[in-house]
């Protein structure tokens, strides 16, 4: 049942007694019960998986963990609450329900996989619904109950597919955990590159959430002030996924540990149930057992004896249809051991060779602008359709590493442009 705002209010700032010292937004304030659910142990798991996975190995600042970024994503949705009751939201909204919302924000990532994003697209349960399970099971559910939230609605908040008779209230903050100035993105955003010392993803948080102004089906709307801070993430993120997310040695290591994990569920190795719950630790342990011969990647992304680019090109979606998923790469990727051995006169598997294909990204532009009466899109923005296609084509790119010392020979005499020169 709706309250009043001063009730609200109250929810959101009375017994916040207990402080965690955040790098990024300074002192992070829960109450016990709050506190307790980081105290969990599906929450400790977080503390051991680094958020950018691989990407220490080209930003050695950027061991951050999934644990810190939770906090930072609580710390502000409970700021963004605050202001969105304060200018009318408590219409519609409920002290279980935004004491659910906070703990949605704390277990967003509950249930991530091991580093970072390795184990995309494998045949796996998705991590918000393994997150909404691990919600509604013990320890979190009666933590959650404790903290005057309800369990059930914490994981139909994450996980968007889950079944549950949808309210207002919860389009609301589905809407808000997920959208184009979302608490996970500005905190994401802000703490890698922080971690990783660049200066790309520095997001003006205190203007961002001055400009938000609630709505129940949308979550927030902006106004025309607003259309900066929008343009500042969307440049941000293309930046941070061109220079960090998907820089050539990340997308090389995170390829290695895919491959290595394929072979080992479609050659029946390992099952799917042992991938979930891990931490990184826990996933190069599974990978030194050498159940399967691919599982040597795993070694050598650890040492840091990553496969060797040789080709770059744009994703086309005709000349790349073939490579939109793993199947199809690694048919390719045999294809080309072949084309290979036969040109240069090596003998080579498709165990050392991986054909990379990054998922589409998402660039959300659907901000409704409240003076303007449009969405962002449609506003006097620079970022029209053709500008954020333009951004996710530059993005996406094919890639084609080889193991050493086999790259080096054939650079050396100049088979990938024997092979690839005339394509």
């Amino acid at each position: 049942m709706p309250m009043s705002s001063s009730t609200l209010i109250d929810a959101l700032r009375q017994g916040f007694t207990e402080p965690v010292r955040d790098a990024l937004w300074g002192h992070v304030y829960l109450t016990p019960e709050l506190e307790a659910l980081t105290r969990s142990i599906p929450f400790m798991r977080l503390h051991r998986i680094a958020q950018l996975g691989p990407a220490a190995l080209c930003y050695p600042g950027a061991t951050h963990t999934r644990a810190a970024h939770s906090i930072g994503v609580y710390h502000l949705t409970r700021r963004l609450l605050l202001n969105l009751i304060e200018r009318g939201a408590d219409s519609w909204l409920s002290t279980e329900g935004v004491r659910s919302m906070l703990c949605a924000a704390l277990l967003h990532d509950i249930g991530h996989f091991p580093y970072a994003h390795s184990l995309k697209e494998l045949p796996l349960v998705n991590h918000e619904e393994l997150g909404a399970q691990l919600i509604v099971s013990e320890p979190l559910r009666s933590l959650i109950g404790k903290a005057g939230a309800d369990a059930e609605l914490t994981a139909a908040i994450i996980d968007t597919e889950r079944q549950m008779t949808e309210s207002g209230e919860l389009r609301f903050y589905r809407a808000l955990l997920s959208g184009s100035l979302d608490p996970d993105k500005l905190d994401y955003l802000n703490r890698d590159a922080r971690y990783c010392g660049v200066p790309y993803g520095a997001q003006d948080v205190d203007f961002i959430i001055s400009i938000l102004y609630p709505h129940r089906e949308r979550g927030v709307e902006i106004d025309s002030r607003g259309i900066t801070s929008v343009e500042s993430v969307l440049f941000s993120k293309y930046l941070m996924y061109r220079s960090v997310y998907w820089h050539h040695s990340v997308r090389a290591a995170t390829a290695m540990i895919k491959k290595a994990l394929s072979h080992g569920l479609s050659s029946g190795a390992i099952n799917g149930d042992e991938l979930y719950g891990l931490d990184d630790a826990g996933l190069f342990s599974l990978l030194s057992r050498g159940v399967c011969p691919l599982f040597s990647l795993g070694d050598a992304v650890r040492q840091g004896r990553l496969y060797k680019l040789i080709l770059e090109e744009p994703f086309d979606e005709q000349k790349h249809n073939t490579l939109k998923d793993l199947a199809g790469r690694e048919r390719r990727e045999e294809e080309l051991a072949a084309e290979f051995s036969c040109t240069a006169g090596l003998v080579l598997e498709s165990r050392q060779i991986i054909v990379d294909v990054p998922e589409r990204s998402a660039f959300e532009t659907n901000l409704y602008v409240r003076d303007k009466k449009c969405f962002f899109g449609e506003s006097s923005s620079f970022f029209k359709v053709d500008t954020i296609t333009a951004f996710v084509k530059t993005l996406r790119i094919v890639r084609i590493y080889v193991e050493h010392p086999a790259a080096a020979q054939l650079l050396s005499l100049g088979i990938v442009e024997k092979i690839f020169g005339g394509k």
